[in-house]
């Protein structure tokens, strides 16, 4: 069975930009997340979530950093990915890339995608926390 969950604490939500709304009226997010599967990592402090991610075109991820280590492959779409201490890059269907814990990430959806990431993060603890421009 697949869980829906929006993380909450995210600095993605806070970045994204969107232009208020009246009182009571829904926006859609550009960026939508659905747990696939959450297990704790047994004898450790850690959880392993699998996710889905998907972003409307333009979608801005803001600079953020995970409490451990994310896994990403780009099912559909075009990404741009900025890792610090490493060259901006775009990825496409089939690219992946690798964040170390702790490290601020920042990226832009250049098209509609869709993403599987892989979290081992650290229990209780927010999956993602702003992280300062450096």
């Amino acid at each position: 069975m697949i869980t829906r969950r929006i993380f909450g604490g995210c600095a993605l939500c806070a970045a994204i930009g969107l232009v208020a709304a009246p009182a009571g009226a829904q926006v859609p997010s550009p960026v939508r997340r659905t747990t696939v599967k959450q297990e704790a990592l047994p004898g450790t402090n850690h959880v392993t979530l699998q996710v889905i991610v998907e972003l409307d075109a333009g979608a801005i991820i803001a600079r953020h950093t995970h409490p451990g280590h994310e896994a990403t492959v780009i099912l559909s779409g075009d990404l741009e990915l900025a890792v610090e201490g490493e060259a901006t890059r775009r990825l496409a269907p089939g690219d992946s890339f690798l964040v170390q814990a702790g490290v601020p990430h920042a990226g832009k959806a250049l098209a509609n995608s869709r993403l599987f990431a892989t979290y081992v993060v650290e229990k209780d603890k927010p999956l993602s926390s702003p992280a300062p421009l450096g």
